[in-house]
């Protein structure tokens, strides 16, 4: 009997608007002050979208990142996901524009909606489709513009968001490493706590919808904050359990980043240091969909995820929605793009150089 293939992340890329918005800069439109966000988010500042920017030109630079990471022809890939909230249009999707972008013209291509769980359903559906053995090479995105959908006016939402994307290349592999296992899971009784009540066919668009501001986002913080500090160590039990993993030997947790103060409950709960939880939405904010694949490819440039080492990514969002994926890092080391990561095996060789030399 032939081994099943696994899919294994081979390359990685992000794209982050220029334009930085500090709390300093919000507190002069809302109500608010950098210690009140600071305090109950962690955030300090987002990035937003140029006006030429869109969820499919941001996709498209980290899609093109990715393939240089992972010397990949375009015309090799055999389908594309874009996981968003904030397609460019309701059709097309933002997935076929990729397509165009980067030349793919093999691949099939379509959008994925679950909210800031997004990427994770993406990789799932990823993962199986290329341990089915009907596809071998598969584009994953997240990416999002919620500043076109955020109200600059409501002071409890419009210090959370921000704009980005994030892409992996993900390939069928017979070697070590690769995803594990993954966990999905929803809770549409949870449906209306965080929604873009209009445009859709329920509310079209009208004069009525955008003067009440139905056309940006809604949320009840409070219930998705209990929701989240529940689900988030939840899944990571239920996807290291179903692999045989123990807490213990995961390297890494890369959450979906929406509030420091979830990732640290969620750190407490499960007794794993707070060392092991990577944040970065300090400096980026909740980017939904593109969160968890920017803060992996962070991770892997700062030299904290490393080949061999056992990592989870987990998120929740919109739906509500919930998922987790368990893997073996398989990346392959590219000097051009991740010197952080190569001075950072330098100095762990040398120290362990040392460490020998001393005995």
């Amino acid at each position: 009997m032939s081994k099943r293939p696994r899919a294994q992340v081979v390359g990685w890329g992000c794209y982050l608007p220029r334009r930085v918005v500090t709390n300093d800069e919000l507190s002069l439109q809302v109500e608010t002050s950098d210690e009140w966000i600071v305090e109950r988010t962690g955030i300090h500042e987002r990035r937003l979208a140029a006006p030429h920017e869109t969820t499919a030109s941001m996709a498209i630079s980290a899609a093109e990142q990715a393939l240089q990471v992972a010397s990949a022809d375009p015309l090799d890939i055999d389908l594309i996901i874009v996981a968003t909230a904030t397609p460019d249009y309701l059709f097309p999707a933002t997935a076929c524009l990729v397509q165009r972008g980067i030349g793919a013209i093999h691949a099939a291509a379509f959008d994925l909606e679950a909210g800031c769980t997004g990427f994770i359903y993406a990789l799932t559906m990823a993962a199986q489709a290329i341990e089915s053995g009907a596809i071998h090479q598969v584009l994953v995105i997240g990416a999002e513009t919620l500043s076109r959908i955020t109200n600059w006016n409501d002071r409890n939402t419009c210090v959370l968001f921000g704009d980005g994307a994030g892409a992996v290349l993900v390939r069928e592999g017979n070697g070590a490493g690769g995803i594990m296992t993954s966990v999905l899971g929803a809770d549409g009784t949870g449906a209306d706590l965080l929604i873009l009540p209009a445009g859709g066919s329920r509310s079209p668009a009208s004069s009525e919808t955008v003067a009440a501001g139905l056309h940006t986002i809604q949320m009840d913080g409070r219930r998705v904050f209990r929701f989240a500090t529940k689900v988030i160590p939840a899944a990571i039990r239920k996807v290291v359990q179903q692999a045989g993993v123990a807490l213990q030997e995961l390297d890494l947790v890369i959450s979906h980043q929406a509030n420091l103060r979830i990732l640290q409950a969620a750190a407490e709960q499960l007794g794993v240091p707070m060392e092991k939880m990577f944040v970065n939405l300090d400096r980026y904010g909740n980017t939904s969909a593109a969160s968890i694949p920017i803060a992996l490819c962070e991770a892997v440039d700062d030299g904290k995820l490393l080949p061999g080492q056992r990592v989870v990514l987990v998120g929740f969002g919109a739906g509500l929605t919930w998922g987790a994926v368990l893997l073996e890092w398989s990346g392959q080391l590219s000097i051009r793009r991740n010197w952080r990561w190569v001075m950072a095996a330098l100095r762990r060789f040398w120290a362990a150089l040392l460490r020998r030399i001393r005995r």
